[in-house]
């Protein structure tokens, strides 16, 4: 786990990890100044972190995160309000240290180099390429604007992308608009038919595309992006469209699920209350309660 895409955490396969900070972290990396100055932070200890960094970890070595806070407190650098955390994502943004095994409840750390010595690298037209070439091809049809926003990229260099994977994708214009998907992928391939789906927060069903409005009404957006701040609720989608969110509680006697729907007339929330009961049904889960 690292932070290549819009500075947040994602799992990413190993071979790939090294070209994807490569493309991506150093435009994050760059807008950085502003935060380090709000931490006191600068070049300078950055630099003298990283070979700490370094030092401790090298020959497959692994340190869980107090461990580290604690060693830089030690040498008299500060890790409060946000700072130890901050040097931890820089650095791993740079391609210095990832995340490594858990030790118990605590998150290990190691150097990127040790962990993924076989991690592929590619050239910048390359790593582009291959990066447009698999967003489209599991969020397509999709758009330059919700690639780039997805990649936390420029608009230029998601087009560079999309020129780049162009022979393996294919396009068509939607109410004015230029949609991409993989061309692997065959028209009429997938059955359309009625379906519940129950999504965890964050999910790339929603999170995925910077315009969510062909699944999500906008009315309805506060509801399931509260304060538009970056924080996505569970989701139930019926039929492909956002109809409400869900919540769980895990109890002694079983599992109490909260489903509160965005529209929808009481028939209609009946009815797709059995279809979420079903969905638990199929996993095993013990159903104790729904709340309307």
């Amino acid at each position: 786990m690292t932070w290549p895409m819009r500075g947040t955490i994602h799992f990413v396969p190993a071979e790939d990890v090294k070209w994807m900070l490569k493309l991506l972290a150093t435009r994050t990396l760059a807008k950085d100044a502003r935060r380090q100055k709000q931490l006191e932070l600068n070049q300078e200890i950055i630099e003298r972190v990283k070979q700490m960094f370094y030092d401790v970890l090298c020959g497959n070595k692994r340190k869980t995160r107090p461990q580290l806070m604690q060693m830089l407190e030690e040498e008299g650098i500060s890790t409060k309000n946000q700072r130890g955390y901050h040097l931890l994502w820089y650095l791993s943004q740079s391609g210095l240290i990832c995340q490594g095994p858990r030790e118990g409840k605590q998150q290990t750390f190691v150097l990127l180099e040790e962990w993924v010595p076989s991690a592929k690298e590619f050239s910048m037209e390359e790593s582009i390429g291959i990066l447009a070439e698999r967003y489209f091809t599991g969020h397509g049809p999709a758009t330059v604007q919700d690639f780039a926003w997805w990649a936390g990229i420029t608009l230029s260099n998601a087009r560079q992308g999309i020129e780049a994977a162009k022979s393996r994708l294919v396009s068509d214009k939607i109410n004015g608009q230029e949609y991409w998907w993989a061309g692997s992928l065959q028209d009429g391939s997938m059955e359309e038919r009625p379906s519940v789906y129950l999504l965890p927060g964050f999910d790339e069903y929603l999170l995925g595309y910077k315009d969510r409005s062909a699944v999500l009404r906008a009315e309805y957006a506060p509801r399931i992006i509260p304060g538009n701040n970056g924080m996505f609720m569970p989701t139930i989608v019926i039929d492909g469209q956002i109809a409400g969110i869900w919540k769980r509680s895990i109890k002694s006697k079983g599992i109490d699920i909260e489903f509160d729907f965005v529209y929808f007339s009481n028939r209609q929330r009946r009815e797709h209350y059995q279809g979420c009961r079903a969905i638990l049904f199929i996993y095993g889960a013990t159903f104790s309660s729904g709340i309307f």
